[in-house]
């Protein structure tokens, strides 16, 4: 997928997220982000759109020393929908007028100011699926979006261990996992070194993986979040499950 897209899929996100959360009781817990109710959910979705949306009209170069923005959070919860949606808005304004292919900082791989759009649309879409499986709703998520998704978390995990500390642990003597779609179009392989780990190429279709994980597109990708259990009925795991475990461990985001 390309910026345009990203941009497109954020605005869609976005609406579809307020419209899960807009008639639903705020108060209600969501248990794929244990402690937080909807409403804590929809407050940090829209905090990270005007977060990243100030990033973006700074076109920072450094990392920032600061988080202070202005939120300007309504002062009641029912306010929070609303907010959003008015939040994902500036958000589209600021990409309108953003050269999404300019040179910015960013924590993970892709130093452009498009690195910011592509964390907001999974941020939006991964929390948008929070919301719909609090209320007990089974999540879709579009394949091409989700086949993205896999690729840019496997591509940014190795640099967020500032914030996910424990993925600093992931680390083996030359071993592969490989994860599959099992409904199209996709392979990933991440090997783990002693002093750390990547995602890697096999153009030559020659590596073999320690263990596998299969599963749909739309599946993997709320695997790798945390969103599914991988001893569901929904994967099949092959090889190593002691490197699995391990994977799955110290790989929460």
């Amino acid at each position: 997928m390309n910026p345009a897209q990203h941009t497109a899929a954020v605005a869609a996100e976005a609406a579809g997220f307020v419209a899960t959360v807009k008639a639903a009781d705020l108060s209600a817990p969501v248990p794929t982000c244990p402690g937080w109710t909807l409403a804590d959910l929809t407050r940090h979705v829209g905090s990270v759109h005007r977060w990243f949306t100030e990033l973006l009209r700074r076109g920072v170069q450094q990392p920032p020393t600061s988080r202070d923005v202005d939120l300007r959070l309504p002062e009641e919860p029912a306010g929070l929908p609303d907010w959003l949606a008015a939040s994902a808005a500036e958000a589209a304004e600021v990409f309108a007028v953003t050269d999404l292919d300019a040179p910015m900082w960013a924590w993970g791989v892709d130093q452009h100011a498009r690195f910011w759009v592509r964390r907001m649309l999974f941020e939006t879409l991964v929390h948008r699926a929070d919301a719909e499986l609090a209320l007990g709703i089974s999540p879709r998520i579009d394949r091409a979006l989700a086949v993205d998704g896999i690729d840019e978390f496997l591509t940014n995990l190795p640099f967020a261990s500032s914030f996910a500390p424990q993925t600093a642990e992931l680390r083996a003597p030359g071993r592969i996992i490989r994860f599959t779609c099992t409904d199209g179009v996709g392979d990933w392989l991440i090997g783990l070194r002693p002093d750390g780990f990547a995602l890697i190429t096999d153009e030559a279709g020659s590596r073999t993986a320690d263990a596998t994980v299969r599963g749909t597109g739309e599946d993997l990708l709320l695997l790798l979040y945390g969103r599914l259990d991988r001893r569901s009925d929904s994967f099949d795991l092959l090889g190593d499950q002691d490197l699995l475990t391990h994977w799955f461990t110290h790989s929460a985001f």
